[in-house]
């Protein structure tokens, strides 16, 4: 076949990608160029061409305006009685001792009547808004005009393991991540020198199924929770005596990212590598840097006093909770505060006498939360800082066994609160029945708690995912869920 090409040229066929290309001027690769950069592929490149890995944890900016910075979870594990705390049913008191016709589901099962509980505390009115709170909680009652109550909370599960995974992931499976891996993966981390997500436990013990609770899941390993100590070392295993010295980790870093650089060829596998040198050079700058932050003795005698750190029983909780404050003001993006750990009376799961449990963990809580949202609101923090109270599920209106005060478990009606973080405050929203047993006005399972605390952080839950499994994996999951507006400033 004769051409007209001088001898020795090639002839290139132009493929598709090229026509696209050239086709109309190419206004095609615009285009990707514009969804490219929007996507932030541009300044992922950027970071990595650098020679540095790219840093998980970097700040970002969310899809909206977010009123709240941090979140700060006061986890009650065990699952607080509702009818004994924030949610006041005055016809369970005469009915105290009786056995009457109503349907629960718990750990004994489903049952179609009950001995009635009635409540063991009194209620009174609090705050201008004029709150019905239980005597359990004298401090946090005088705070409740910043608080919004929802007595309408439901969740699948009436178990320990099963629930406490739901109201931390949205999932009564493990493998998924939590709330604080959702909010660090989003939003990132304004401070380089600690952790996004922080997890305080119960000096008895953590909660069942442990670290799944905290997990970050199918995300990288640098969005999962880091467990701080409020007393010593703030992080084991950090010392420079144990593993390798500073200069040792230095090394390593510096010489994990020149490895990056030279091999990053775009492998599965480089994403790991990347979020293993964030986490060497986190662990590299925690060392001098938690220390400072978790130093609450040179705080103020009268800060100590507002968080109960003066009394033995809120001394430790008190510590946590001034531990929660100054680590919001420096920037940690989450952080959970769990009242209770291990099993039966070590927590809020009251099986057998319901007033020394609730007497003891409320006894302990109640002072140190109350100083938390008086602190945070004296020092302008309130506005930005997003507090919720609340543990796995609530308790039955009716006793467990034949004898005793004990409440089985409830995940059909229980009451939930937060505070701060562009929520409003004095209000109550859903309703249970006469008895506490059912929710049944605005009734909000836990996916919409989540969805909450995701708007106020300046996302919409509903396109806020992660590509895992082949598919846009999401905390509210695919059926998507709404924020409770009543409660939104």
């Amino acid at each position: 076949m004769k051409t007209d090409r001088p001898e020795g040229t090639f002839c290139h066929r132009m493929n598709r990608r090229e026509s696209l290309t050239t086709l109309g001027g190419g206004f095609t690769s615009l285009a990707l160029t514009g969804m490219l950069a929007g996507d932030g592929f541009f300044s992922k490149a950027a970071a990595s061409s650098e020679g540095g890995a790219v840093n998980p944890l970097a700040p970002r900016m969310p899809h909206g305006f977010g009123k709240a910075k941090s979140v700060i979870f006061l986890f009650m594990y065990g699952g607080p009685s509702h009818v004994d705390t924030f949610d006041y049913k005055p016809q369970l008191y005469p009915l105290d001792g009786k056995t009457i016709e109503i349907k629960t589901f718990g750990r004994g099962g489903h049952k179609n009547q009950g001995r009635v509980v009635g409540p063991k505390w009194q209620f009174s009115r609090k705050g201008q808004c004029g709150k019905y709170v239980s005597e359990l909680f004298p401090h946090v009652g005088e705070c409740v005009d910043d608080i919004a109550f929802i007595h309408s909370m439901t969740a699948d599960s009436p178990i320990h393991g099963s629930a406490m995974l739901m109201m931390n992931s949205g999932s009564l499976l493990s493998g998924r991540p939590s709330l604080g891996s959702w909010v660090n993966y989003g939003l990132g981390s304004v401070n380089e020198n600690l952790p996004g997500y922080v997890v305080m436990l119960d000096k008895t013990g953590g909660p069942i199924s442990g670290a799944k609770n905290w997990s970050s899941g199918y995300m990288p390993a640098s969005y999962q929770g880091t467990v701080f100590r409020a007393q010593g070392d703030p992080i084991l295993n950090l010392k420079h005596s144990k593993g390798m010295d500073a200069p040792e980790q230095r090394t390593l870093i510096d010489y994990l990212n020149r490895f990056n650089a030279r091999h990053h060829d775009g492998r599965p596998d480089n994403s790991n590598l990347a979020a293993r040198i964030a986490s060497y050079e986190l662990a590299y700058k925690m060392q001098a840097t938690a220390p400072e932050a978790i130093d609450v003795e040179n705080e103020p005698e009268s800060i100590k006093h507002l968080y109960g750190m003066d009394q033995e029983r809120t001394n430790d909780f008190g510590r946590k909770c001034l531990l929660a404050r100054r680590l919001v003001e420096r920037g940690v993006r989450f952080i959970q505060i769990y009242s209770g750990g291990a099993h039966n009376d070590d927590n809020w799961d009251a099986h057998g006498d319901l007033e020394k449990n609730h007497n003891f963990h409320a006894g302990n809580t109640d002072k140190p939360i109350a100083g938390l949202l008086k602190d945070l609101k004296q020092r302008g923090l309130l506005d930005e800082t997003l507090v919720i109270w609340g543990g796995e599920f609530g308790r039955q209106p009716t006793a467990e066994y034949a004898k005793g005060t004990g409440r089985d478990h409830n995940a059909a009606g229980f009451t939930m609160w937060m505070a701060g973080g562009g929520i409003k405050g004095g209000v109550s929203v859903g309703e249970t029945d006469e008895l506490g047993g059912t929710a049944v006005k605005d009734r909000f399972h836990v996916k919409n708690l989540h969805a909450t605390v995701l708007a106020q952080m300046g996302f919409d839950p509903n396109h806020l995912s992660y590509f895992y499994g082949g598919l846009d994996q999401k905390l509210v999951g695919v059926e998507g869920a709404d924020p409770i507006e009543q409660i939104i400033a």
